[in-house]
């Protein structure tokens, strides 16, 4: 039996396929490395019920995951994931390098992150190139989930955003500074809480401030990102990532404006990881 998942900070797709070739998803909380230990991963494993049954029947496991740049953040979700698959071999690589898989196949390309996170990187048809992009969500994270939280609760706490705009925020979620700062400073998965807020944009798409916030921000992660290869004309930049997916309409725009020639923008790549994964692997 083959396992194949997409793990990000607030949650991770995963797709089975039985023996009769049928196939299960299962979704379960996020399994960042640099925000959750292998004791927590086990747990979430464990309470997700969908599991249990074919466990020991795993063979093969192929898990992309934020935060599993580092072979000992690698190391965290391997043994993770062996303490409840006891008969699987297991993979645990980033989740650019499932990106890519899941958008460039086995052609060369771009590979773009925008979700919760951000990221980008190159990928040569075979592997991954490093670079200098990940910098996390207090030092970089341009375009993403996290990025527009910290700017719309910035802009909300200095009452710089447009009054219906404020009225609206205050009323859906009666917060206020002490609330903020609390989530932030004090409690787990902050990036999780900003990136939250994206769905008070996503309600909000239409008004000139939403669209005008959306826009600079992913001019910030071209800017920074993709104008920072020379090559970036010579190839498709492919998306991945909610924020790309649901205001793909933005991002298009930023991205013609500086001659970027767009590919695939998928809201989630577990499917197409999956498949390529089955057929590389001969299932």
């Amino acid at each position: 039996m083959l396992l194949v998942a997409d793990g990000g900070s607030s949650k991770t797709d995963w797709i089975l396929q039985l023996p009769d070739k049928s196939l299960k998803s299962f979704h379960t909380g996020g399994f960042n490395p640099f925000f959750l230990s292998e004791k927590e991963m086990i747990r979430s494993l464990n309470q997700n019920k969908s599991f249990s049954p074919f466990a020991d029947e795993v063979k093969e496991i192929y898990f992309y995951g934020a935060g599993c740049s580092s072979p000992d953040r690698r190391e965290i979700v391997s043994n993770a994931l062996n303490i409840k698959f006891k008969n699987a071999f297991i993979s645990v690589e980033n989740d650019l390098l499932g990106s890519a898989l899941a958008t460039c196949k086995n052609k060369p390309g771009f590979s773009c992150i925008l979700g919760t996170e951000s990221n980008i990187s190159f990928f040569n048809g075979t592997d991954l190139i490093p670079s200098k992009h990940g910098l996390g969500y207090i030092l970089g994270e341009e375009g993403s989930g996290t990025y527009f939280g910290k700017i719309l609760l910035t802009d909300f706490l200095y009452q710089k955003a447009p009054k219906e705009i404020m009225d609206d925020f205050n009323e859906k979620y009666q917060i206020n500074k002490e609330i903020i700062i609390k989530n932030m400073y004090q409690k787990a998965m902050p990036n999780y809480y900003l990136a939250s807020f994206a769905q008070f944009m996503s309600s909000h798409k239409s008004h000139p401030y939403i669209q005008n916030l959306l826009f600079k921000g992913f001019e910030d992660f071209i800017n920074t990102h993709i104008l920072s290869y020379a090559n970036f004309k010579d190839y498709y930049c492919h998306f991945v990532g909610s924020i790309a997916f649901h205001f793909s309409d933005i991002l298009e725009e930023a991205c013609q404006k500086h001659q970027i020639s767009i590919g695939k923008i998928l809201e989630k790549p577990i499917e197409e990881l999956f498949q390529w994964i089955k057929k590389r692997e001969g299932y």
